[in-house]
């Protein structure tokens, strides 16, 4: 029996496939079945309720399950098949906790023509998130999977399609284009947007560019879980940005820096520190997953430490890289103040 035969049969069953992609290994289940969505989320040990992306295999199917606004729509056609999630409002056709609390839904066109094979043969969309489980490395090799779960998830795979180790390109952009101005959610394999840097020459500017930040993704507040990944050396400034992600939260409080409490907790804001953080055990005891349900604002300093801790949790956070950095006078630097801070999604 031909593959695509075989996967066709087990998603028809409520079944649950480990398949290939141009990116890693992904897992798939019928996205309009109930039962098969539940049993993704036992094998992810993901809570429901944090959405999961689909893979269809063109536009006509696509716009079945999504609105599609003229920014979506150019995307799709110059960017698709591809490394691309284009998030949309969802018309509410696929089961219970695959679109967003705020009903939008991320859909995908893979760039890999078994994987389009399968779609085309089955007639629904299927899930389209990694086959790793929650936190756990990119599967770029089946071994990365099974290596990485327990026997109880194993055992809830139906059919491995194991085409050997995958290049190991970044995971697909996201980008959501419900807003008036398309934000990306994460950068990937395919660069939507440029770095985008700019000169602070004192504390306030420094502040005044994370409460700009802040304001820019204000449309997710209480929806998704913002991060702010900083990065850059003792006395760059992390903490002042912090403090001006504050000021555009209305914090009247005194923003200090966390080093010696580690955690830091403000009305719907977050500050960690993470500098002496030695492993993912250690981080994980700071309650980061307990802030990420609380989809709160969380501000991460010294992120570098953490920062394939931070990467895992991308399918359920904005997270914002941000840098700061000191300029110096060869570089254009005129005072101690002055400071290179440059952010991205990636």
């Amino acid at each position: 029996m031909k593959i695509v035969d075989q996967a066709v049969i087990v998603l028809g069953r409520g079944g649950l496939i480990v398949y290939p992609t141009e990116t890693t290994y992904g897992v798939g289940v019928d996205a309009t079945n109930q039962k098969a969505v539940n049993k993704l989320a036992r094998y992810k040990k993901r809570p429901f309720g944090k959405p999961y992306s689909i893979a269809v295999s063109d536009l006509k199917m696509a716009e079945k399950y999504v609105n599609l606004n003229q920014t979506a729509l150019n995307l799709y056609q110059t960017l698709l098949p591809g490394p691309l999630t284009i998030v949309s409002m969802g018309k509410h056709l696929v089961a219970n906790g695959i679109e967003s609390e705020t009903g939008t839904l991320g859909i995908r066109i893979p760039d890999y023509q078994l994987v389009l094979d399968i779609i085309k043969a089955f007639g629904l969309p299927i899930t389209a998130t990694s086959a790793n489980a929650s936190y756990q490395k990119r599967p770029y090799k089946i071994s990365d999977i099974l290596e990485n779960i327990s026997d109880k998830q194993r055992g809830l795979i139906d059919l491995i399609i194991d085409v050997g180790e995958l290049p190991h390109n970044e995971p697909s952009t996201v980008i959501d284009t419900t807003l008036d101005d398309p934000i990306v959610l994460r950068q990937g394999e395919i660069k939507l947007q440029d770095k985008n840097e700019v000169l602070s020459r004192s504390e306030e500017n420094t502040q005044n560019i994370g409460k700009e930040l802040l304001q820019k993704y204000e449309p997710y507040l209480g929806k998704r879980p913002i991060i702010f990944a900083l990065e850059g050396p003792m006395g760059a400034g992390k903490t002042q940005f912090t403090k001006g992600v504050a000021k555009a939260l209305g914090i009247k409080d005194e923003i200090v820096s966390p080093t010696f409490n580690l955690v830091l907790e403000y009305p719907g804001l977050v500050h960690i520190d993470a500098w002496r953080i030695t492993s993912a055990a250690n981080f994980n005891t700071l309650e980061v997953n307990k802030f990420l349900s609380d989809k709160s604002v969380i501000a991460i300093e010294w992120a570098e430490k953490v920062q394939d801790i931070i990467r895992s949790y991308h399918d359920e956070a904005v997270i914002l890289w941000v840098k700061i950095a000191y300029l110096p006078a060869q570089a254009g630097g005129q005072n101690n103040n002055d400071r290179l801070i440059s952010w991205g999604t990636v």
